[in-house]
């Protein structure tokens, strides 16, 4: 007869194998998520603004590849109770682990009292650039779009970065480098930088983030400048969306299908308005315009140009679409993305987001 284990035994023997096993998934996981990012050493320089905490920045740092969680990273914080982060450059490395990071980033950046912040977002379009480098320094945005239409200035770049091709000489094209500025927040030596350093300091961000993709991008089918054109078009499309590679699958499959691409945001960018200005009139949609995939003269034809600078998300997604039938998309309030084939079946899912009172407005 077997003997059976008295009530309080059986509670500790439940309490102690629940805590060994709490244990061992915290140290396995203090192993795993706190570990460095990589075993080589990779410097990364990042800039921290004014007023933010070791908590706000944890998708800086996951963005930038120096932790591998976030909730590790924010639950390591928290433990701590680290506080008294300073704005300003930092060099950090990829084969840093939490621990190291957070001891550097506690240490007072040895920034130039007179430096300058900037911060370019993924999604705004050169008219901002040019607004913000205004804002932050001692030049004027007219500076900014002369520069950008310096031919030996365009010649130089071109020269210098493989990525960069006489297509930014267009003379159709508004802003000769939108879209080749990569998104991030830079720090600067004073007011009075050159507008060149703060674009050179974006290029080279830009070539350091597509330098993985060079291959693919020189092989596709599509050269650099449109396929950083269809990124800047999903930057745009499918910020809502969960789903951008398959965002630009749809694009991809209406320029095969010899459709017009029909994105409105290429329709505000042509007529050079911002989508939180006004909808836009029926003429405007219909209005020939080498931006303008609304109009039936861009059948098949993507934008003559960027309209934005992409992150790397949306690059990523041009470079490597998802493979489908699908010919329209729409994402709800919680950024799911719904695909269809038909016209009829993507009204169907919009009527039905709007019932479900999950359509997205902007």
């Amino acid at each position: 007869m077997k003997r059976r284990l008295k009530p309080k035994v059986k509670f500790f023997l439940i309490f102690f194998t629940i805590i060994f096993i709490f244990i061992v998934v915290v140290f396995l996981g203090y192993r795993v998520f706190f570990a460095p990012v990589s075993k080589n050493s990779e410097k990364v320089d990042i800039t921290i603004e004014k007023g933010a905490t070791f908590l706000s920045i944890a998708d800086q740092l996951k963005q930038e590849k120096l932790i591998r969680s976030k909730l590790f990273y924010k639950l390591y914080i928290k433990f701590s109770k680290e506080s008294g982060l300073h704005e300003g450059m930092y060099t950090l490395d990829r084969s840093m682990n939490v621990r190291e990071i957070v001891s550097v980033l506690k240490e007072k950046s040895t920034r130039n009292p007179n430096a300058v912040v900037i911060t370019f977002k993924e999604g705004i379009h050169m008219r901002k650039i040019a607004s913000l480098i205004e804002e932050k320094t001692d030049h004027t945005k007219e500076e900014v779009f002369a520069l950008l239409k310096n031919t030996t200035y365009l010649d130089s770049i071109i020269q210098k970065y493989w990525f960069v091709t006489e297509d930014i000489k267009n003379a159709d094209i508004y802003y000769s480098l939108e879209g080749y500025l990569f998104p991030n927040t830079y720090e600067f030596s004073g007011r009075d930088v050159p507008i060149e350093d703060i674009f050179e300091k974006m290029l080279d961000n830009m070539e350091q983030k597509l330098q993985p993709y060079q291959r693919q991008m020189k092989e596709s089918a599509y050269s650099i400048h449109q396929l950083l054109t269809l990124a800047s078009i999903v930057e745009l499309e499918a910020a809502q969306s969960d789903d951008r590679s398959g965002v630009a699958g749809v694009f991809y499959n209406r320029l095969k299908a010899g459709w017009p691409l029909g994105s409105d945001v290429t329709t505000y960018y042509a007529i050079g308005i911002d989508m939180s200005e006004r909808d836009l009139y029926q003429f405007e949609l219909q209005e020939y315009n080498s931006y303008n995939t609304r109009s039936s003269k861009m059948a098949g034809k993507l934008p003559i140009g960027p309209i934005c600078i992409p992150s790397i998300e949306s690059i990523e997604a041009a470079i490597m679409p998802k493979q489908h039938n699908y010919l329209y998309f729409v994402a709800d309030k919680n950024k799911k993305t719904y695909f269809s084939r038909t016209d009829m079946e993507h009204n169907k899912i919009i009527a039905q987001l709007k019932r479900d009172k999950l359509w997205y407005e902007y």
